[in-house]
């Protein structure tokens, strides 16, 4: 950078730059920013994505949609969709932030009819960041703890048009944003990239079914048994409990994530 100028303006930069340095508590010496909280090991653990209700005696931590309100005096995770679209908010992205094939065809994660968001250059990855991170604002603002971002694993559904590294990249410009709001951040699945953690930002491990596919070895590893495991099935829920009941959070729901005194809403923790 060039410092040619009129005399002592060179000067002046120093000093102005000194002092905000001071003011920022960016000079030398200055407290590294606060961490967030992590979640306990091993604890009470409900997830209640599909509708907030009063949690079970004995929970701990829970997670709950951005659209719903923190449990009280408990460890709270705010769920995003930070890879695909919501169907009902389809029309709500710019279309060419929806990731499309060769044929111009917007791809679509066919189980829940969610167009894949378009993280696959620099340039589309900021401008999905920007919109995502405001929703990471809404969480932090609510008094969440952390924030799970959803479908990290979109990159396999993407028809080989997104990569692991397109995967890995995104997620940190969210955890960078996400911690400097004070909020720990989850990996949601994908254990093929728990070895990525470091590089990701990641904090702590949101796991479906790691008991029923025996991947929770894998989270425990990477996240020093900071995993909270949703089970979807009684066999699952077994193998999850007899393997690591006694180090993670575990608990078993319906696959929609019931409130009470919804059909076929199920809670266990054993």
């Amino acid at each position: 950078m060039s410092t040619a100028g009129p005399p002592g303006r060179t000067a002046v930069r120093v000093a102005a730059g000194a002092a905000l340095l001071a003011l920022t508590g960016c000079g030398s010496g200055a407290p590294a920013p606060e961490a967030p909280r992590l979640p306990p090991r091993h604890a009470g653990f409900d997830y209640q994505i599909g509708g907030a209700y009063t949690p079970p005696a004995g929970v701990r931590v829970v997670t709950r949609d951005r659209a719903d309100s923190p449990a009280p005096g408990l460890y709270n995770v705010c769920y995003v969709n930070a890879f695909q679209a919501q169907p009902q908010e389809r029309a709500d992205w710019p279309a060419d932030l929806l990731l499309r094939d060769r044929a111009g065809r917007v791809v679509v994660d066919e189980d829940w009819n969610e167009p894949l968001l378009d993280i696959g250059t620099p340039a589309r990855r900021e401008r999905v960041a920007d919109r995502v991170n405001r929703w990471i604002d809404g969480c932090a603002d609510n008094g969440y703890d952390a924030v799970e971002p959803d479908n990290y694993d979109s990159y396999t559904r993407s028809r080989h048009l997104l990569t692991p590294a397109d995967a890995t990249a995104f997620m940190r410009l969210l955890t960078r944003h996400a911690h400097a709001r004070h909020l720990a951040v989850g990996q949601k699945n994908t254990p093929e990239l728990a070895g990525e953690r470091e590089r990701a930002g990641l904090d702590f491990a949101v796991a479906e079914e790691c008991g029923q596919y025996d991947e929770c070895g894998t989270y425990a590893r990477a996240y020093d048994d900071r995993v909270l495991d949703i089970e979807y099935t009684d066999p699952g829920l077994r193998k999850a409990a007899a393997g690591w009941g006694s180090r993670l959070s575990i608990v078993r729901r319906d696959l929609d994530v019931s409130t009470p005194g919804e059909a076929g809403y199920v809670r266990r923790t054993g």
